[in-house]
């Protein structure tokens, strides 16, 4: 698989592009305003998931990312649609 350009959601964060990049905080901005909103703390919101304490600490800083599974766990304890944190565009 030598040579071959990694999708730009699979690159490291670094490596994206800005416009991907400037994507993800707005999610991560949402992901942090909806747990504040449902007036959770991280350590709460970790627990309900079956996460270590830090889980959602390090979501929120974006030091770990977020998969598919995950976001659609947060989105039932939030009461949140999908779209709210992942809007159709860029």
């Amino acid at each position: 698989m030598a040579g071959k350009a990694k999708p730009e959601a699979r690159k490291s964060r670094k490596g994206r592009s800005p416009a991907m990049r400037d994507y993800y905080a707005g999610v991560l901005s949402k992901l942090i305003s909806a747990r504040q909103e449902a007036g959770l703390t991280q350590r709460e919101v970790s627990l309900k998931l079956g996460m270590a304490h830090s889980y959602l600490n390090k979501c929120e800083s974006g030091e770990r990312a977020i998969d598919v599974a995950e976001l659609w766990a947060i989105c039932k304890i939030y009461k949140k649609p999908m779209s709210f944190f992942a809007p159709d565009e860029l």
